[in-house]
């Protein structure tokens, strides 16, 4: 589908350069020729909106219903041969430049607007055209010319200007503002009214009463946000923001089923900061994004924390306020839910795998544990024979491929849900998407396992582990095989709904791309629906509903997409349905071209951050919400809030 944009872009270059060349050129050969190529990108368009149409509608809905219109006029209004019809090829290279426009500026669903004004401009324009051939028909008289490129200039200024305008956030603003709503589906403006006002005669519940359980806990932690200065494996001390003073923050080992509390003290991070437990389903209120949960807690502050963990597995924690800067800058740490009857058996390590930044570069290293990395490749001795768990988790932006020598080994779960009937892998690579965890199992051999990184562009790649009978020995280039496909790795299993169920809600999530104005930059706009937070139109489930959302990714960059508070089932990849073991993700990266669909039952209530885990995508705009209908928040987004959950 990235392609198609490809083609999108150069039949907007095309035709005006086509028709520039039509109006200024004397040779008729050379008009013709322009016109001609301009002519076969046009068709090339239209057979890959037609492409797109046959993969989904969704995909192809703004190509057929806004850009190609524009393709077709400016090709039908080139002139005959031989024609001096100078309107017409002005209007032919106004008809170009919508095209051009409606490549280049996302436009939002339902489009119908869009197409009625560009219709306007485009009539509006021939007709000015017209009049100013025959009107004005005779000697050129001085100042026309430069009169006309001033009114086009003021023309774009003002446009340009008005963008950037409307592009600002407010100061202040909750996140039940929306432009519009979309309800899968089903339309029910009661609910709508009842979500908006509490007051009403269902009067809407508050998130932030859904507190964990109270109590004695089982567990109590205290992490403290604090600045601290850290040597990192390039041998560079950073002045990096941590938890407890260590990078990453220290690994929490919680027990299924125990009463956890955490206390989070800020001592000194200027912005504030919030603890999300990512992939962990905790009470809507314990959920840690600032704005929409809780405030920030800001210097010399303190948020207590309350939630039974239920899932056994592994999952990290980082924090939801200012995420992409904070989290580069070291606000994370693993959490790894063992089963209540005791931890597993043999050796279990946690590797995050997160890049830091060293001058103008990042330099990515692994942390075995809690262990503060001190170099490149983290060692660890382990006898032959001993049941090994490696807990990969991608702490950063970008997915990355990893690969594991030395030993058949297993992918036994997937963003902490076991997968059923894992077999041995030899050779295959591993993508996991920013945020996401892969938990890989094998029995030690005599010689020396490595986990390398293959591919990597959040840093520079070049860690390694190392696990030997003496954690000793020579690191070693591996070369990446085949990666690995989750939708048929194992055996397929019970579910609770699939493929063929009956939906309550289904959804669409466009992902692309275009440029324009965001909070005031100007820049390149990843998009939900062709809108950016707080445009995109928030899910609205109900308590119990079965919910299906389709992934199409029509950009050009790779977005993981985290729903928070939920595991969504994969059902097919780009129109492949799932054989293998039923896959649970929280985080499933969508790369350019592809195509999802995933269902969730929805028994969480509240609001849940809905978004790309490529935290800059999401501090650029990326960032919807799911919510249910009844739940409102008492807390506000903002620069003058002090909120900024990204």
């Amino acid at each position: 589908m990235e392609i198609m944009l490809i083609v999108g872009y150069a039949a907007a270059a095309a035709l005006i350069v086509a028709y520039v060349v039509a109006v200024r050129a004397r040779s008729s050969r050379l008009v013709r020729g322009a016109l001609v190529a301009a002519s076969v990108i046009a068709l090339i368009r239209v057979a890959g909106a037609g492409y797109l149409w046959w993969i989904n509608w969704a995909a192809a809905a703004d190509v057929v219903m806004v850009a190609l219109p524009a393709v077709v006029a400016a090709v039908l209004l080139a002139p005959p041969r031989g024609s001096v019809a100078r309107w017409r090829l002005r209007t032919a290279v106004l008809a170009a430049v919508l095209q051009g426009y409606a490549t280049f500026v996302p436009q939002a669903p339902p489009y119908l607007t869009t197409v009625e004004v560009m219709a306007a401009v485009l009539l509006l324009g021939g007709a000015l055209a017209r009049w100013w051939e025959h009107r004005l028909a005779g000697p050129p008289r001085r100042g026309r010319t430069a009169g006309l490129i001033a009114a086009i200039v003021l023309l774009v200024a003002s446009g340009t200007a008005g963008a950037w305008a409307v592009s600002k956030l407010p100061e202040r603003a909750s996140m039940m503002d929306h432009g519009n709503l979309d309800y899968g589906g089903r339309s029910d403006v009661s609910a709508h009214a009842a979500m908006q006002h509490p007051h009403a005669a269902s009067p809407a519940v508050d998130i932030s009463t859904l507190t964990g359980p109270q109590g004695e806990p089982d567990r109590r932690i205290t992490l403290t946000a604090e600045t601290a200065k850290v040597k990192l494996p390039s041998g560079e001390t950073v002045e990096a923001w941590t938890f407890n003073g260590t990078l990453p923050g220290p690994e929490l080992r919680l027990k299924q089923g125990e009463l956890v509390e955490v206390t989070l003290v800020n001592k000194d991070i200027p912005a504030g900061v919030t603890l999300h437990w990512h992939g962990l389903d905790v009470p809507n209120a314990e959920d840690g994004v600032a704005g929409l949960t809780q405030d920030a807690v800001q210097p010399g502050g303190r948020h207590v924390y309350r939630f039974v963990p239920q899932q056994v597995g592994s999952f990290w924690y980082h924090s939801h306020q200012q995420s992409d800067a904070q989290v580069k800058r070291g606000l994370l740490g693993a959490l790894v839910v063992e089963p209540a009857d005791g931890p597993v058996s043999g050796v279990d390590v946690t590797a995050i795998a997160h890049a830091y930044p060293v001058g103008d570069g990042r330099v990515t290293a692994f942390s075995l544990g809690g262990a503060t990395p001190s170099s490149r490749v983290s060692r660890k001795a382990v006898k032959p024979g001993t049941p090994v768990r490696l807990r990969l988790v991608n702490a950063d932006n970008e997915a990355r491929g990893y690969s594991l020598a030395g030993a058949p080994f297993r992918v036994s779960a997937i963003d902490g849900t076991d997968l059923t009937g894992a077999s041995d892998i030899t050779g295959k690579s591993l993508f996991v998407a920013g945020g996401g965890r892969y938990d890989l199992t094998f029995t030690m051999p005599d010689g020396p396992v490595q986990l390398a990184i293959t591919e990597d562009e959040n840093g520079d790649g070049s860690a390694a582990i190392l696990l030997s009978p003496d954690g000793a020995g020579e690191v070693r280039t591996i070369t990446p095989g085949p990666t690995l496909d989750p939708t048929s790795y194992g055996s397929a299993a019970q579910t609770p709904f699939g493929a063929r169920s009956d939906f309550d809600r289904q959804f669409t999530m466009l992902l692309s791309q275009g440029f324009g104005f965001y909070d005031g930059q100007f820049l390149l706009k990843r998009t939900i629906n062709g809108a950016l937070f707080p445009d995109v139109p928030s899910l609205v489930v109900r308590k119990g509903d079965l919910v299906k959302v389709t992934f199409l990714n029509r950009s050009f960059s790779e977005h993981p997409m985290h729903l928070h508070g939920h595991h969504m089932l994969v059902l097919s990849r780009n129109g492949t349905p799932s054989t293998g073991s039923p896959w649970w993700t929280d985080t499933l990266q969508v790369s350019p071209g592809e195509s999802y669909e995933v269902a969730f039952r929805a028994d969480k209530p509240g609001l849940w951050m809905d978004h790309c885990h490529n935290l800059e995508h999401a501090a650029q705009g990326m960032t919807m919400h799911l919510m249910y209908e009844g739940y409102t928040t008492p807390y506000l987004v903002g620069d003058a809030t002090g909120n900024n959950p990204e």
